[in-house]
């Protein structure tokens, strides 16, 4: 029989009134303390009688909620890891760098043997000797007016101007051992002329051509003629503006009315090409002196002694310019009033031009003459024997 006070033991799972809740934590303290076993002491040192096991790598711990661990170090990469692409770049730039060099020299090679395929030739050949040592160039300054436009040049300023040609400048140009050194050879120096049979101006020569003037060289001053060069005035504007200009300096300030020559101060002055040519020209130079133009006593000396002066500037900044550019806008702007003799070979011309490099040709000293008159008008005399060790300098 049931008792009414003893009701029958039903399960927590069954009944759905009863929830079960869980006991809580015990406290922090000794009494509430996990039930875990503590873990073991670390050792400070290897057991005594065996050897120290091996250290595990250490781990990170996080010793707070933000704590993250650090990023690991990406791994080496070798060059056998790196794509083929950009193994080949560097040599693809290499290749490209090459390739303009070639390409750039190859250009520079052929533009300038087209220059030197457009210089006139001048058969020379047979009176053309080797010099014991060195070379000889015979360059010869024409005063061509075939070149003179309508409104006038520089040097004849719109006058009335003589025709034919004549040569203005006459040098020997001497490369030896790295050095170079120029000859001037006076145009109204009085001479015994080639194949005539009878003395006159040297300049005379020329008029019968560049074979008689180089035999009359050769033959009168015993001066052997390696290679002869010509050039007329008028290309050396082309020249002096390929080059920027060319400095000169002037003692005083100086003018030419009849070859347009203005000057107004002293001291170094960078010429133009047209200021150039009239200072090669000029034939009556005068230099303001105490304040008065007084014109140069020394007549064709003192133009040889100018010209002389000018070419040397002129060569010495050719062989120090080393702007690619500027030596062919020079080299183009001189080729049309350049003639050169007929052995002359392109290899010849890199020759030459490597001769200057980097030096500016020395002056000798000027021949002594004597002045006298006979009937070829104002003349110069050599004194032979003051002249043979100036001339044994480039023979």
């Amino acid at each position: 029989m049931t008792d009414r006070f003893h009701e029958p033991e039903r399960s927590s799972a069954g009944d759905p009134r009863r929830v079960f809740i869980p006991a809580p934590s015990a406290p922090t303290g000794t009494a509430g303390r996990s039930s875990a076993p503590p873990s073991p002491p670390r050792s400070r040192s290897a057991p005594r009688g065996g050897s120290a096991p091996p250290r595990a790598p250490r781990q990170f711990e996080a010793r707070g909620p933000g704590d993250v661990p650090p990023p690991e170090a990406p791994p080496r990469r070798t060059r056998a890891d790196r794509p083929w692409y950009r193994r080949l770049r560097w040599r693809r730039v290499l290749l490209v760098v090459a390739v303009l060099v070639v390409v750039g020299l190859v250009g520079s090679f052929l533009y300038a043997r087209s220059i030197f395929n457009r210089i006139e030739r001048v058969d020379v050949s047979s009176s053309l000797t080797s010099s014991s040592s060195g070379t000889n160039y015979l360059i010869v300054g024409s005063d061509s007016r075939a070149n003179v436009t309508e409104e006038g040049d520089a040097g004849f300023n719109g006058a009335e101007t003589p025709g034919g040609q004549r040569s203005d400048t006459i040098m020997v140009l001497h490369l030896e051992g790295g050095k170079a050194q120029m000859l001037s050879i006076p145009r109204d120096l009085y001479v015994p002329i080639a194949g005539t049979g009878e003395s006159q101006k040297i300049n005379a020569a020329y008029n019968g051509g560049p074979t008689r003037l180089v035999d009359t060289v050769t033959e009168s001053l015993g001066i052997p003629i390696d290679r002869y060069m010509e050039v007329d005035f008028v290309s050396f504007a082309g020249l002096v503006d390929g080059l920027g200009g060319v400095t000169i300096d002037f003692p005083f300030p100086a003018q030419d009315t009849e070859s347009g020559l203005y000057v107004m101060e002293s001291g170094p002055v960078e010429l133009d090409g047209e200021q150039a040519l009239a200072y090669v020209r000029s034939r009556h130079y005068q230099e303001l002196k105490d304040g008065e133009w007084q014109e140069d006593p020394r007549a064709d000396l003192g133009r040889i002694e100018r010209q002389q002066k000018f070419l040397t500037v002129t060569f010495g900044k050719l062989s120090d310019t080393r702007n690619p550019f500027a030596l062919a806008r020079a080299a183009s702007g001189m080729a049309g009033g350049l003639r050169i003799d007929d052995e002359m070979s392109f290899t010849d011309a890199l020759r030459l031009g490597w001769g200057l490099r980097g030096i500016t040709p020395e002056s000798l000293e000027p021949l002594p003459v004597d002045q006298e008159r006979n009937s070829s008008g104002a003349v110069l005399i050599l004194r032979e024997d003051e002249a043979q060790p100036i001339l044994d300098q480039v023979r």
